[in-house]
């Protein structure tokens, strides 16, 4: 990842390859400060993290070059990579970015919520899950780094599903790798609506005619490392066997 002094951090597809590859190995990555996670461990306690991610501490660049590392190793439809990833940490830009979801998070809020059995663990969850959006909404600039990740081409009703399925995987072992590293991040795509997502796209000079946005994601060291599962319906309820709506086998 570059850096620049006093300018906006714009696309640059063939930069950005080379700054997330050269020189960079499995075997390189700082290893010692990692917490004491397992697998299942980091699969059942990364969170979408948003009142808890520490604003005043930086997040150093090999840090987040060793997630992405990490994240590149996830499957992508016929080895086509087409993915990048635009990291910004310009004050400036990060503002313009967070003013269009602040924007587009208002017209959300504003719309009725989905409701759910009382005893429903969302239901219980909804109030806090509520607060915390608003309270990321209000303070999305002030993450030290906001990543957008971008797929080559733009999807159709009938190829969304392939089309996706060669960066969400990535996007999210990148969220993964993050865990045990300290930091946190929230997944949000609310910056895409309204014509938001070409607005962030010039914003950061990303080819809109030719790249995908899939989100926007805060990046912050957390304050605190202990992350719980989250209240989850359970998998019986909604899994299915050989027939939809048959629930054993």
């Amino acid at each position: 990842m570059h850096r620049t002094t006093g300018t906006t951090r714009r696309w640059d597809a063939a930069r950005c390859h080379d700054s997330c590859r050269a020189g960079r190995t499995r075997d390189t990555l700082g290893m010692a400060d990692h917490l004491n996670l397992s697998a299942d461990d980091v699969l059942m306690t990364t969170r979408s993290v948003r009142k808890r991610l520490d604003f005043d501490r930086p997040v150093p660049d090999d840090v987040i070059m060793d997630a992405l590392d990490i994240a590149l190793q996830s499957p992508t439809g016929s080895n086509r990579q087409g993915w990048q990833w635009v990291f910004i940490d310009d004050q400036a830009t990060k503002d313009r970015i967070c003013e269009v979801y602040a924007r587009n998070f208002a017209t959300y809020r504003s719309m009725p919520r989905a409701t759910y059995a009382e005893d429903d663990p969302r239901t219980l969850a909804a109030d806090r899950v509520v607060d915390s959006a608003q309270y990321l909404a209000d303070n999305f600039a002030k993450s030290p780094v906001v990543l957008i990740p971008c797929l080559e081409g733009k999807p159709d009703a009938a190829t969304s599903g392939a089309f996706w399925g060669s960066l969400l995987p990535a996007v999210w072992s990148f969220m993964l790798a993050l865990r045990p590293r300290g930091l946190g991040s929230a997944w949000t795509t609310l910056h895409l609506i309204n014509g938001g997502e070409q607005e962030v796209a010039d914003i950061v000079g990303i080819p809109f005619d030719t790249y995908s946005q899939g989100g926007l994601f805060p990046i912050a060291y957390t304050i605190g490392t202990d992350f719980k599962p989250a209240s989850r319906l359970p998998a019986r309820e909604v899994s299915h066997w050989n027939r939809w709506g048959q629930r054993s086998r």
